[in-house]
């Protein structure tokens, strides 16, 4: 079959695209900028990359008449608060508007479990555009999932951010809500399994784990896999404004979709009874066997997707590298070093491997405060790390930067910084006749942007000439 994946680089994405053309399928991955498609998708025949803004009606054409089913996959918690609900609704009209001009047969939408009373502003964005996508020109099958667990995933790597920092916790009483996690796993089973089926067509199932556990639950479960011990004390008194600033300094999320998940977080996640897993033949885990599972990936270094590469983690960028890939000439600053190679792989692959657990290579201590700086005036800081030590490509975030582009066989890598600044900086590191090429490129705002270059001019000599000294020695 032929089948369109909207929102292909996000967390569900890159994990279900695989799959798919493991079962013979013909994939279309539409995203907002090709760049941000994995490299691997280039030799693959299988795979095809269309570039659709659903933002954007006239992006719209791009997509095939002749596809069969849609993962529907969309969502836009990268926004602010304050208008993320209109852009769920016009993204959800526009891909209706385009799909019933295709062939397609059937969309699968993924939302999230909606049967409380008081919904949370993002749940009841995603009822809505439930509502939006059905249709009399295609079957629309609906799978709403309760909180997802699995590598890279936000819930999972805020939850060990928060076990694994804190050995007493005192909490927001919203630990004590109930919810019924999933295994990413049984989430892609899930969704693969029901394209095509026609026992699933126009209709809405609740997907969930065999458990219904509290928030704090999990952290004890989590810790008891993790083999630590961890005491956690809810108190009432925590606005969600503290309660958002709270996850904010203790995990790698970001203050923005903190502030989502606190108002989410007070809502009961439980789903409905049904026999969707007799249906489609799946068992889902418990939620200890999904956090073990998540770890074995981890241990491996095969975390295909986090979400802490999502434009979610972005204040700075919204999907469109190509505008940043051009680094700027005119009214910039630059520190450019340039130092011989004296192995090309070896080089090469510590470039790849730059940041995260690795660290800089030099002066780390110095990244590391200035990490914690940022984070103090509402950055970002070294939290994010990186999602493969070893691996890099296009959007995915690398500590406080961005990567714009990167690909070994032209040896070049750059890096976009996101971090909070009076201005914009670019980091670049390119090999050309067997000479690292190092550039750091400031295009400062104003004349605090200016103080803030000559400020720091002193560390950047010190960093940057230890760091290319590290790179290209053997």
């Amino acid at each position: 079959m032929k089948i369109l994946i909207t929102g292909a680089t996000g967390y569900i994405g890159k994990r279900i695209i695989p799959m798919l053309t493991n079962q013979g399928h013909h994939v279309i991955c539409a995203v907002r900028d090709k760049l941000r498609a994995d490299i691997s998708y280039e030799g693959d025949d299988l795979i095809e990359v269309i570039e659709v803004d659903f933002l954007k009606p006239e992006t719209l054409q791009n997509i095939p008449l002749d596809i069969d089913i849609v993962y529907y996959l969309i969502h836009s918690m990268t926004t602010s608060s304050e208008d993320f609900e209109s852009l769920e609704k016009q993204c959800a009209t526009n891909f209706k508007n385009a799909l019933e001009k295709t062939n397609a047969d059937q969309v699968i939408y993924l939302s999230g479990i909606t049967n409380d009373n008081k919904l949370s502003k993002h749940l009841r964005s995603r009822l809505q555009v439930e509502h939006i996508l059905k249709s009399d020109h295609y079957n629309l099958s609906v799978f709403k999932a309760g909180i997802i667990v699995g590598s890279g995933s936000s819930s999972f790597e805020i939850i060990r951010d928060l076990v694994e920092k804190l050995p007493f916790m005192i909490a927001p009483k919203w630990l004590n809500t109930k919810t019924q996690p999933i295994a990413i796993r049984d989430v892609l089973s899930i969704l693969t399994a029901a394209a095509g089926n026609k026992l699933v067509y126009n209709k809405t199932f609740d997907i969930y784990g065999p458990e219904i556990i509290t928030y704090k639950d999990m952290l004890l479960q989590f810790a008891e896999v993790r083999q630590l011990k961890r005491y956690i004390l809810t108190v009432p008194v925590m606005t969600p404004k503290l309660s958002s600033y709270w996850l904010y300094f203790v995990t790698s999320t970001s203050y923005k979709l903190a502030t989502a998940l606190v108002d989410s977080m007070g809502v009961e996640i439980i789903g409905k009874p049904s026999n969707i897993n007799k249906i489609l033949n799946v068992n889902p885990i418990t939620y200890k066997q999904a956090v073990t599972l998540a770890f074995e990936k981890i241990e491996q270094n095969s975390i295909i997707s986090s979400w802490k590469d999502s434009m979610i983690s972005s204040d700075r960028l919204r999907n469109q590298l190509h505008k940043y890939i051009n680094v700027p000439k005119y009214g910039c600053y630059k520190d450019y070093k340039e130092r011989e190679v004296k192995n090309l792989e070896s080089t090469l692959d510590k470039i790849w491997c730059i940041g995260g657990k690795t660290g800089w290579y030099y002066g780390n201590i110095l990244w590391r405060i200035r990490g914690y700086l940022d984070k103090l005036v509402g950055g970002i800081g070294l939290r994010r790390g990186r999602t493969n030590d070893k691996d890099l490509n296009a959007g995915d975030s690398l500590d406080f930067w961005r990567v714009i582009f990167a690909d070994k066989k032209q040896q070049k890598l750059l890096l976009y910084a996101e971090m909070k600044l009076p201005g914009e900086a670019w980091l670049e590191f390119k090999i050309e006749q067997n000479i690292l090429k190092q550039t750091a490129t400031f295009r400062p705002r104003g004349l605090w942007g200016r103080l803030y270059w000559f400020a720091v001019l002193p560390l950047h000599g010190f960093i940057f000439n230890g760091m290319i000294k590290k790179l290209t020695d053997v």
